[in-house]
């Protein structure tokens, strides 16, 4: 392994894969097992946060690796290929560690960012099943003496399960929606693993409870100035699994065809593998998993570009905050969103087809459940429900045809690392 990653010099592509490549391998060789058994992968995600993945985009100055978004979702997307559950898991970490990135100026941003450094990993507990009616919560933070208490049920809190920090989105006394950090073993804190969806099954996407949990004042997070380009990453995320998930598909159904004897009639070949239509197949998939990293990762050099320009703007000298400056750097951030929007209506089209196109190759003997080959559609699926499609595109047409941007979150309580899909009230 490469040693220059603790030097002051950035990490190279090369020195981060080989420092991660074998845990993700390690990872991709109990994932079978894992669905199979509906096994929780923490000792897994012990595994990276050992070897800094929690802290990959953390300036080196307060101990991280000091890696740019593109690196980090080249990485995710390997991930997303051994084991998509632990992508999803640390979703809201790596938006909540860019949202300190934006103030890593601050005694705020600075204690967070050597937390994350020490190796601590951020939840997410935001999502109710009633109430959210205009951007209030069923869950409430009461003053008690010199600290808070927060009461309340949260649904749908991925990650939680692998966090040492949940945030957690509540209204307060003022009927301000902000955000409680809590420590995941705190008194009264309950995470369980009941999370029932067909797909990303062991993401740790379950329910919250708080009873009386004690929250201090200096770990409040009030009123949040949302900037274009901050929902990007939490959709981008989504599809760097999704691309992992084809990867996985592609790689796995080739192993299946390589062992398969058995022939149609009708086929063309000798063997499955010597089948041009069965190659077609294969073909066809691997150029959709190859597609796709291919537009995530253009879609993350936008967001790159708008984050660093972003900031250097805020740190900028008081004469170089002009309304052309801000309007260059708005420019960028809308760039990153749309950008986002685009990628999500193509890459789940491609995902979705491809993982039920490796069926083709097979016959029933593919639905074999010892395979479990469904298991990439049902990860694909579920992911593909988040934040829905259908009004990416509308929001993309709109843009096109009126000028109209992409609606974003109002500035009063959004959760950091949290967007307005992801505080919604959801039913099943």
């Amino acid at each position: 392994m490469s040693t220059s990653l603790i030097a002051d010099a950035p990490p190279t592509d090369d020195e981060l894969l080989d420092r991660f490549r074998p845990i993700f391998e390690r990872i991709a060789e109990g994932a079978l097992e894992r669905e199979k058994v509906r096994r929780v992968p923490i000792e897994e995600a012990t595994w990276l946060r050992d070897r800094g993945f929690g802290a990959i985009r953390v300036p080196r100055e307060f101990g991280g690796l000091g890696a740019t978004q593109r690196q980090l979702f080249a990485l995710l997307i390997e991930l997303g290929a051994a084991e998509s559950n632990l992508v999803q898991a640390l979703r809201v970490h790596f938006r909540f560690t860019e949202d300190r990135l934006r103030e890593r100026d601050t005694e705020r941003g600075q204690l967070w960012l050597r937390r994350i450094a020490d190796g601590a990993i951020v939840g997410n507990a935001s999502s109710e099943r009633e109430g959210n009616v205009r951007g209030r919560t069923n869950t409430t933070l009461r003053a008690n003496g010199d600290t808070f208490l927060l009461n309340g049920t949260k649904y749908y809190s991925t990650g939680s399960l692998y966090a040492d920090y949940i945030s957690v989105a509540v209204t307060d006394d003022d009927g301000q929606r902000v955000t409680a950090l809590v420590r995941s073993d705190a008194p009264g804190l309950h995470v369980l693993d009941d999370y029932s969806g067909f797909g990303q099954r062991t993401s740790g996407s379950g329910t919250t409870i708080l009873t009386d949990v004690v929250v201090r004042p200096e770990d409040i997070i009030g009123r949040q100035e949302v900037q274009g380009g901050q929902l990007a990453g939490l959709q981008l995320t989504h599809l760097a699994a999704l691309s992992g998930i084809v990867r996985a598909a592609v790689d796995e159904t080739a192993d299946f065809v390589r062992r398969r004897r058995r022939s149609y009639s009708q086929s063309n070949g000798d063997l499955p593998r010597e089948d041009p239509q069965v190659q077609q197949v294969i073909g066809r998939v691997d150029a959709v998993a190859y597609a796709t990293k291919q537009i995530v990762l253009g879609a993350v050099d936008e967001l790159d570009a708008a984050t660093d320009a972003r900031f250097a703007l805020r740190v900028a000298s008081p004469e170089d905050h002009t309304p052309d400056a801000e309007e260059a750097v708005r420019k960028l951030e809308l760039a990153a969103e749309l950008g986002a929007y685009r990628a999500q209506t193509t890459v789940i089209d491609l995902a979705l087809r491809a993982t039920a196109e490796i069926f083709e190759v097979g016959g029933s003997s593919a639905l074999d459940e010892s395979l479990h080959l469904d298991r990439h559609w049902r990860n694909a699926r579920t992911l593909s429900s988040h934040n829905p499609a259908i009004y990416r595109e509308r929001g993309i047409g709109d843009f096109v045809l009126n000028g109209n941007e992409p609606v974003h979150v109002p500035s009063v309580g959004i959760a950091p690392g949290l967007a307005q899909e992801d505080t919604q009230v959801v039913t099943p």
